[in-house]
């Protein structure tokens, strides 16, 4: 097994950390898919409000790609889409009623090895869940007339308060495998597994990766297994979205089955629950006491989306993240001197008594100030590639520039950390996201 070891990086020390042990939760009354959320689609719904699905059902496809459809993750009535500005379809949301899905054929591991590669693309669409896998350059769904020169994995999430990966790999190891299998006559090249701990596994390069945040990024892997090229495509798939595709050739249905983390320091009861794609933010929280104002997130706290109790979980999102939003300022506070209690450094600006657990708020501790070059950024990018100069040169819309800088292995998610460390309050991880838009535009 490979060795991948991350020395730069951070693990932001938030309290709430979810127990491991996973409940059993009322399943929602209520699921939602939000087209808007994925990037470079153009919806076209295929259903209308009370209309009858099952679990599987199509609801929208792609103008880009007609043949790339999103599936229901509950049975029962289309209650609501709502439209936001210019008609864009920003919820369809569904009462569930009923547990009725779409049943397809079931294949063993050994017929998949069988099959050719058109053959499990037709089963995936078929079954409504292409947009589980995804691509890079760009983090966005994949084609699937495109084939792949690698499939990543991660099965290490290092990200604050998140599933631990590698336990819900270990219950369900031969759905896990089948979901490898499936993946692996997808490419003429190689799927890569990147672990924590050591597990074996047929069909794929398993490799074991330690270190901080972001090494569980599927992006930070990519470079440090096989950088992608100006030309190259590669897919990366969720661990628990493998699951999924291992369930749906086993058994022959789309399961929405999720596992998911609840907390963060303004949650009372951090915990790990199974509920479904799509839940409710109200069904997650509900065993939750909130007497203070709190910020709720859909996803974690470095990259994941503001939501409200009428909202619901995001598609690619495993975790609930809850802040602390009453906000003191301190008068004068960047005077004061200050201890690891009342203030975070990634640095270690203060003494501390081993790795002490900070209760976060959404404060940023200042604004938008001018920008100085003190190697934060360089500090927790475990890539090698100069953040600083490629910011500049995407606010020049340089485009040769940015590619020389190595723009096509960057993604958002691998620079949020970034943004969390920097002094001058930058987001670079948004200014990267520009720079993939305008290299997507510019073809």
């Amino acid at each position: 097994m490979n060795q991948i070891s991350i020395k730069k990086g951070h693990n932001i020390n938030i309290q709430g950390c979810p127990r491991p042990e996973i409940l059993s939760i009322p399943l929602p009354q209520k699921v939602s898919i939000c087209p808007n959320q994925f990037r470079g689609v153009k919806p076209k719904l295929i259903v209308k409000e009370g209309d009858e699905v099952k679990i599987g059902s199509p609801l929208f496809f792609d103008k880009l790609k007609p043949q790339v459809k999103w599936p229901s993750p509950g049975s029962g009535k289309v209650t609501e889409i709502k439209f936001g500005k210019r008609r864009v379809i920003e919820r369809i949301e569904i009462s569930r009623d009923d547990n009725q899905f779409i049943k397809l054929k079931t294949y063993t591991r050994e017929e998949i090895k069988g099959l050719d590669r058109k053959k499990i693309i037709d089963h995936i669409l078929e079954a409504n869940l292409f947009p589980l896998i995804r691509q890079r350059p760009f983090n966005k769904v994949a084609s699937p007339i495109q084939i792949p020169r690698d499939i990543f994995i991660s099965g290490y999430n290092s990200a604050p308060l998140a599933v631990d990966l590698s336990t819900l790999i270990n219950t369900d190891k031969n759905i896990f495998q089948i979901g490898l299998t499936v993946l692996s006559r997808l490419t003429k090249g190689a799927v890569f597994l990147s672990l924590d701990k050591h597990m074996d596994f047929d069909d794929v390069f398993t490799q074991k990766i330690s270190g901080p945040h972001p090494a569980g990024n599927v992006g930070i892997q990519i470079h440090h297994t096989k950088p992608l090229r100006p030309g190259d495509i590669v897919w990366s798939v969720d661990a628990q979205h493998v699951l999924t595709l291992g369930r749906l050739f086993k058994f022959g249905n789309y399961d929405p089955k999720i596992i998911v983390t609840i907390g963060g320091s303004g949650s009372t009861k951090p915990i790990t629950v199974e509920t479904v794609s799509g839940a409710s933010i109200e069904s997650l929280i509900s065993s939750q006491i909130i007497e203070k104002p709190v910020r709720i997130i859909s996803g974690n706290i470095l990259t994941g989306m503001k939501v409200s109790l009428k909202d619901y979980l995001g598609f690619y999102d495993s975790s609930v993240s809850i802040l602390n939003d009453e906000v003191k300022r301190p008068f004068l506070g960047m005077l004061s001197l200050g201890s690891s209690k009342s203030k975070y450094s990634l640095f270690n600006a203060f003494l501390s008594f081993g790795n002490e657990l900070f209760d976060f708020t959404t404060s940023q501790n200042g604004e938008l100030r001018a920008m100085v070059p003190l190697n934060a950024w360089e500090k927790v990018l475990p890539m090698n590639i100069l953040p600083n100069p490629l910011y500049r040169a995407i606010l020049a819309k340089d485009i040769e520039e940015m590619e020389k800088l190595g723009i096509w292995e960057c993604d958002d998610e691998d620079f949020a950390l970034c943004s969390f460390a920097c002094p001058s309050k930058i987001d670079l991880g948004a200014v990267i996201r520009e720079g993939l838009d305008l290299m997507e535009l510019e073809g």
